[in-house]
């Protein structure tokens, strides 16, 4: 299952001093009791599990995100191709953690960790710490060219979605009131940066979006004649995936009308379109899926970071020094049993979040610790489109859509909250029977994100 730091106001008995207008060093913020005092930075998968792991633990929790909700990030590109509404994945952190006494959630923005006093730093007060546990998780990577960031967006967080809704759809608008044949070929072409599991997934949904959820939405032009590249920098598509399963879903890409371009790799991206070396694909929505870049968390502890910025930590996630801080998901370096950098998805987050707390829980009751952390792989979801996907369990290879049945069932089952288990497949059902899309609303403008 593919994947990718959330926050709401803090709690009643949180209040700034008056002495904090003027002050030099950022002032303590009071602590709720004289428990442990475990600060968790970041409410997506590796953060909510470390703070669900913690519910009977004798600690005071603070969770710290600059949004006020938890994300399921895997069905992100559903919200923007217009298969499913924000609030279907995405739940308030406040009513995810409204049973569990121990917990706090502040909404505020990390500007850095002072380790020596154990306080986390805010734009205008601190917060003190026995237990830090950072998971703020990633950022879209572009590898030097950042001047690519907007007219090439990339998928993290419901903003983003949105964003690239509008723009989808909007592109279909424009190639209906134009007269101009080229310019609405322009409009009806897509290209997707980058052919891992969200790269082919976007391709996949926008396909099916043209080809049939709009087609017969409009009167001047044929949605179906839309053209959708990925272009993929290295041989093959799903570079996770074996083979065997990468070849499974070329020909289901290809059978949805999608152009897999491998071995090209992007040299400029303008408003116009995309260049591949002296080639260019004119396109008017260009998606980024190429790669991601660690949060700043590395720079606030002062770490030692690989070359896409994640902390490199011990085997128990902490961090060398300091034994109290540990490192999670996408912001953490760890290597599993191959001796090769776990990757930044879902589960490895999620394992490492019950780990730490098991692990802070032994350490509050004075039990030390022993076992490194081991990272159980669980397997490899993607899917390419309607009834079509590919699953790799190590002992068992799927695709087609056995393999799309078990990727709808592992989504549905892993969403927060019953409600959107239950919207989330009504939805697809009702798409499945009836090719709509369910939430195919422009809002926004051009230059809102």
């Amino acid at each position: 299952m593919t994947s990718r730091f959330d926050g709401d106001a803090a709690g009643d008995s949180w209040r700034m001093p008056r002495s904090l207008e003027g002050a030099g060093a950022a002032p303590a913020m009071p602590a709720p009791s004289r428990r442990a005092r475990v600060v968790v930075l970041g409410a997506g998968f590796g953060g909510l599990s470390a703070v669900l792991g913690l519910a009977r633990a004798p600690v005071d929790i603070t969770v710290v995100d600059r949004r006020n909700y938890h994300l399921f990030q895997p069905l992100l590109y559903q919200v923007a191709t217009a298969g499913l509404a924000p609030s279907d994945i995405a739940s308030p952190i406040r009513g995810i953690l409204r049973r569990q006494q121990n917990v706090r959630v502040l909404m505020a923005r990390v500007r850095g960790v002072d380790l020596q006093q154990r306080r986390v730093l805010f734009d205008r007060l601190s917060l003190p710490y026995d237990y830090l546990v950072v998971a703020t998780g990633s950022r879209d990577a572009y590898f030097g060219h950042d001047d690519w960031e907007d007219v090439a967006p990339g998928l993290k967080k419901i903003d983003d979605a949105t964003d690239l809704r509008r723009r989808i759809l909007s592109a279909f608008e424009r190639a209906e009131s134009t007269d101009d044949p080229v310019e609405r070929q322009r409009q009806l072409s897509f290209v997707v940066v980058g052919a891992g599991a969200t790269g082919v997934e976007l391709a996949g949904a926008i396909a099916e979006l043209a080809r049939h959820a709009l087609a017969r939405d409009f009167r001047r032009i044929d949605t179906r004649s839309a053209r959708i590249v990925i272009v993929e920098a290295g041989p093959r598509a799903l570079p996770a995936f074996p083979e065997t399963l990468s070849a499974a879903a070329a020909r289901s890409l290809k059978v949805l009308g999608v152009e897999l371009r491998t071995g090209a790799r992007v040299t400029a991206i303008d408003a116009g379109g995309v260049m591949l070396g002296d080639e260019r694909i004119a396109a008017a929505t260009v998606i980024w899926a190429a790669g991601v870049i660690a949060s700043p968390a590395a720079k606030w502890l002062g770490a030692e970071a690989d070359r896409a910025g994640r902390a490199i930590v011990g085997p128990d996630l902490s961090l060398p020094g300091h034994p109290e801080v540990y490192v999670i998901g996408d912001t953490a370096h760890v290597r599993g049993h191959d001796d090769k950098p776990l990757p930044g998805i879902a589960p490895v987050a999620k394992q490492q979040g019950r780990y730490v707390a098991r692990r802070i829980a032994k350490l509050v009751h004075g039990v030390e610790p022993t076992a490194a952390f081991r990272y159980r792989h669980l397997g490899h979801l993607a899917t390419l489109g309607r009834r079509a996907a590919v699953a790799d369990f190590g002992f068992l290879r799927l695709s087609s859509w056995p393999a799309w049945w078990l990727w709808g069932l592992v989504h549905v089952y892993f969403l927060i909250g019953f409600r959107n288990r239950l919207v989330v497949l009504l939805d697809w059902f009702w798409a499945y029977l009836t090719f709509q899309q369910g939430s195919r609303l422009i809002t926004g403008s051009e230059g809102e994100s």
